[in-house]
């Protein structure tokens, strides 16, 4: 059996065009397709430590209802390493005033805004004698709040975009000038052009920045075989705490868990193209009256290895692969080896915990079948697949687990489901839970 393979997608070429040019961005990633050389162990040591954070909030720069510097305030109180801005097409980086008693967050806002920085806040009076607040920018805030090693703060844009009826937002980190969205003759090319996009900035600029789709279920508006087509952009939201986005789909869509499941099979097995990884993210909107059903911080986050807490460092050891998504679970340490793969969980008092193992084994059945409406019309969602894709292949009691490869796996991943509620859940009753990143598996076609 040849050796147990991690996501390495260097050697992959991406053709796309760049004002009004063509020209080849070659994506070298660590990351699927390679074979480990040796067992990859993620845990803290003396130069690596486990950094938590969240990719994807949003202040009154957008649609969010509180200022930069009480959202950063809050993410850091409440122990956050890190935390990337990620309003809607737009960079905080200019000048811009807003009325409190006109914006999302009201007067409340303001008044707490004024309670938490008293000697911070610039005001101004308009023609109408409103008062005026003017809006700190990304690098005022950051140099306020930030910590160097401690506490980070990533500026990064929601690159908002939509075919027809069906949003297609994607989240751009630590990006270095504003992208606009490019739309598209189709849900996949406006993915596409947008991953272009980035990827073409990164290139020109040279600064380590990365891509990942938003919440797929979201109005349905992404399926899974729109998104395995995507070259360069490697990453999605398994899960968002937006109580909005569908993280579970519905009897005619598939749950984000399940596209996931279908892009990493199709993308190993048929298309030859690297591992979709998943984050957990908050998707925060709401910051006043915590908790709620409303779209509010500390429900998702991804905990990532790394040696340094900066913006490059993060995106390479996501982009490796050296992370895992969560919505309150804790792990100490993640194995992965020519056997197979071992998690080990960080117990809480009480708490019990189910590790499911998940993948798809060679032989499976490939084609999907269309979902069709009570009239017979097809929908435009993901298809229907064989149980044989994603399935559990193991499951173990414990805050120790390991899966034993029997060579047949094209991939595998782990999550991991404990018997404590989630606190502010994105979908009532849902429980707290960890996602362990795939890894392709013996049986995944070599290039």
């Amino acid at each position: 059996m040849r050796r147990f393979q991690h996501n390495s997608i260097c050697g992959h070429s991406v053709r796309f065009a760049a004002a009004s040019l063509f020209f080849l961005f070659s994506v070298c990633l660590t990351g699927s397709r390679a074979g480990a050389a040796e067992t990859i162990e993620l845990k803290e040591t003396g130069n690596q430590k486990w950094y938590k954070g969240n990719l994807h909030t949003h202040s009154l720069w957008s649609d969010g209802d509180d200022y930069l510097e009480m959202i950063a305030d809050w993410y850091k109180t409440q122990g956050y390493d890190f935390l990337s801005f990620t309003d809607h097409n737009v960079l905080s980086n200019t000048e811009r005033w807003t009325v409190p008693e006109k914006n999302k967050g009201k007067l409340h806002a303001y008044e707490e805004l004024k309670k938490r920085f008293p000697d911070w806040v610039e005001e101004r009076k308009n023609k109408e004698g409103q008062i005026e607040v003017r809006l700190r920018t990304f690098e005022e805030v950051s140099d306020k709040l930030g910590e160097p090693g401690k506490y980070l703060l990533i500026q990064s844009e929601e690159v908002t975009d939509r075919f027809k009826n069906y949003p297609v937002h994607m989240n751009a980190t630590n990006v270095h000038s504003l992208l606009t969205p490019l739309g598209g003759k189709s849900v996949y090319e406006v993915m596409q052009n947008n991953t272009n996009a980035l990827l073409s900035q990164r290139e020109r600029t040279g600064q380590k920045m990365m891509i990942h789709l938003n919440h797929p279920n979201f109005h349905y508006g992404v399926t899974a075989e729109d998104l395995m087509k995507v070259i360069g952009e490697n990453f999605f939201e398994v899960y968002n705490g937006h109580p909005g986005v569908n993280d579970s789909g519905d009897e005619s869509h598939a749950s984000t868990e399940q596209i996931w499941d279908i892009i990493l099979t199709k993308r190993l097995a048929e298309l030859k193209l690297p591992i979709m990884y998943g984050l957990g993210t908050d998707d925060g909107h709401n910051y006043h009256k915590i908790p709620s059903r409303a779209s509010e911080p500390g429900r998702g986050w991804v905990v990532i290895l790394s040696e340094e807490l900066k913006p490059g460092a993060l995106v390479d050891a996501l982009e490796a692969g050296r992370f895992y998504a969560s919505s309150g679970v804790k792990l100490k340490s993640v194995t992965y080896s020519d056997e197979g793969i071992q998690v080990e969980i960080e117990p809480e008092e009480g708490v019990t915990y189910t590790t499911d193992f998940i993948g798809t084994l060679e032989g499976y059945p490939k084609r999907g079948m269309p979902v069709l409406d009570s009239q017979g019309n097809e929908i435009n969602t993901t298809q229907r697949y064989s149980k044989k894709i994603g399935a559990t292949l193991k499951s173990v009691k414990g805050t120790s687990a390991s899966y034993d490869l029997t060579g047949k796996e094209i991939y595998v991943r782990a999550v991991v489901r404990s018997s404590k509620l989630h606190p502010n859940p994105s979908e009532i009753g849902e429980v707290e839970r960890a996602w362990v990143q795939p890894v392709a598996g013996p049986a995944a076609p070599q290039e």
